[in-house]
């Protein structure tokens, strides 16, 4: 018998976040963002939930041949752009766009375009502005520049205006970087993909012609709090699972777990979970740092105690007296949102999504079938 942990990808909760993102935005274009693999997803596992979306933004070129071999025949951006010449002749083997965020790409396209290594008019490009995130862009007072040479690539064929938001996720306001960006783009024609998740669904105004929808779309929150999204209507796209190993009784003043950080503070019932920081969970989510994590059993939120190990990991079974070996466990998913057990931890979702283990088995959720009601489950790889 295999070891019961199970990550569960839950294709109709895919589906349902992208006509959330589509409600959010209703006059703009999607692009759905599978980049890490679909925030740890598995862009096959995902595709055919957000195959209804516009576009795919992701990393690599190969990552963008995967898509092309499902059969998607759709615009695919490369959210960072090209890393070097080879790359450019990838964007007109696979029918890409590309963002432009600086110098040295502007260069290899005008190189590429002049070389005639891709065809005239063929390249849709973002080029992207640095608005004040200081990571990827042209700043403001080069951009119209960039933007002019772009224009004069034979290749390209269109340009869009994009940035990105340092702090549409947190509490501060997107006014300063949107002003820069009316500023900069002023009197430049083109498209505009401002709105990240964050934007997408708190911010009217940075939803353009094109809103890039992230880790909304494997339901989890931007800023990390779930009460943030619970309104929008987003589920849990993937459920992490296991079953308790072992169960013990814990005398007062007796520790759990190596450090013996977890002193039980009256007799405790205890249950050791198949789960541990080698599948991906969250060693900082320990009771010895002064957080409890917490964890769905037999029904009932209890939480974990001790320290995280390699494979195992212990949760109070003080409020589940039915629960023994092999009662499911839910270490995150529809019962306890992934936000809330990467803030014991001292992260965001999205970590916690992207670091599961290859070691750890993946079932998915399958969409219904036309007629029906009930999705199956399926084992995938």
């Amino acid at each position: 018998m295999p070891r019961p942990i199970t990550a569960t990808i839950h294709l109709p909760a895919l589906a349902s976040n992208l006509a959330a993102a589509r409600r959010a935005a209703p006059a703009s274009r999607v692009w759905a963002v599978i980049k890490a693999d679909a925030y740890g997803h598995g862009i096959e596992r995902a595709y055919p939930a957000l195959r209804a979306a516009d576009g795919f933004a992701l990393l690599e070129p190969a990552e963008a041949a995967r898509l092309r071999a499902l059969g998607w025949n759709k615009p695919i951006l490369l959210l960072e752009g090209f890393f070097d010449a080879a790359d450019v002749d990838r964007l007109g083997e696979l029918g890409l766009s590309t963002t432009v965020h600086d110098e040295a790409q502007l260069r290899l396209l005008e190189d590429a375009s002049r070389a005639r290594r891709l065809a005239p008019r063929s390249l849709d490009v973002c080029l992207k502005l640095n608005t004040g995130m200081n990571r990827l862009g042209f700043d403001p007072a080069g951009y119209g520049a960039a933007w002019r040479r772009l224009q004069a690539i034979e290749a390209v064929r269109s340009v869009t205006h994009m940035t990105h938001f340092s702090d549409a996720d947190g509490d501060k306001s997107i006014a300063a970087q949107m002003a820069v960006f009316h500023a900069a783009t002023h009197g430049l024609p083109g498209a505009a993909c401002v709105a990240n998740s964050a934007g997408t669904l708190w911010h009217a105004g940075s939803r353009m012609d094109w809103v890039r929808a992230g880790i909304m779309l494997y339901g989890a929150s931007p800023a990390g709090r779930w009460e943030d999204v619970a309104a929008q209507g987003l589920q849990p796209a993937m459920t992490l699972s296991s079953r308790i190993l072992a169960v013990r009784d814990v005398p007062a003043g007796e520790a759990v777990g190596y450090g013996s950080h977890y002193v039980a503070p009256a007799r405790r019932r205890i249950g050791v979970v198949a789960c541990g920081y080698a599948d991906g969970y969250p060693r900082t989510a320990s009771s010895h740092a002064g957080h409890f994590a917490p964890v769905w059993v037999d029904g009932v939120e209890s939480r974990t105690v001790g320290r995280v190990s390699m494979d195992m990991l212990a949760v109070d079974l003080s409020d589940c007296p039915a629960a023994g070996v092999g009662t499911p466990v839910e270490l995150w998913g529809r019962h306890v949102p992934i936000d809330r057990v990467a803030a014991a931890a001292g992260t965001l979702g999205y970590e916690l999504m992207c670091a599961v283990a290859p070691r750890v088995p993946v079932m998915v959720e399958a969409l219904p079938a036309p007629a029906e009601e009930n999705a199956g489950m399926a084992l995938a790889g």
